[in-house]
């Protein structure tokens, strides 16, 4: 067990002071894991990432810039990349994408994204194995705050998408994508299925047929 994990309570929200979440983060860099900052409470994600969320993890990020490159929707992703208000709000998603005009809004080189100077981004995703409920509720409410215009959370145990629009602070349930109009949960709920049972190149074969569809 590493030094840090010993000082600190992880997987869990605790009280902390921005300054001590930034020396957490400091010892942080030489541990793999994800750190998030919310109402002046720090979480620290140390859990070992499983086989399972790792695949999950894939397909989605190939199911939606699949869909976007088919229906010519610009789109940047981005893979546990680090959004933060400085002094307010820190987190890290499993995935982010940033869509249309805003697909070039972050340049090259930039390292933290600071959503003080560049927009929050339009879709992000949690792919959830162990923390469903956190992602489902705490975190939440961040992005709520944080002006996402999307959140999914992908329930790993069910192969199920949970999925977010919001505005204006809330959210509400959505089936198909606001923000990718015509990419319906469901669709994304079966490819998760099949990839239990066949590789991910055929899971994406599967898809581009779906979408290819669903564009005639």
């Amino acid at each position: 067990m590493s030094n840090l994990q010993t000082q600190l309570p992880t997987d869990t929200w605790i009280y902390a002071s921005w300054q001590e979440y930034e020396q957490a983060i400091a010892n942080l860099l030489n541990e793999k894991g994800k750190s998030y900052y919310y109402k002046g409470h720090m979480r620290l994600e140390m859990a070992p990432v499983s086989f399972d969320h790792g695949k999950d993890h894939v397909v989605i990020i190939f199911a939606v810039t699949l869909f976007a490159a088919l229906k010519s929707i610009a789109a940047t992703g981005l893979d546990t990349t680090t959004f933060r208000k400085t002094g307010v709000q820190d987190c890290q998603p499993d995935v982010a994408y940033y869509l249309r005009e805003r697909a070039q809004a972050i340049p090259a080189g930039t390292g933290i994204v600071n959503l003080d100077r560049y927009p929050a981004p339009d879709l992000v995703i949690e792919i959830a194995k162990t923390y469903l409920l956190d992602d489902l509720g705490t975190k939440r409410s961040l992005y709520e705050e944080l002006g996402i215009a999307e959140y999914w959370v992908v329930d790993v145990q069910n192969a199920e998408i949970i999925a977010y629009a919001i505005a204006d602070q809330g959210s509400k349930r959505i089936q198909e994508s606001h923000v990718l109009p015509g990419l319906a949960m469901s669709i994304l709920e079966e490819a998760l299925r099949q990839s239990r049972e066949m590789s991910q190149s055929e899971v994406v074969t599967w898809l581009l047929s779906q979408f290819q569809q669903k564009k005639g």
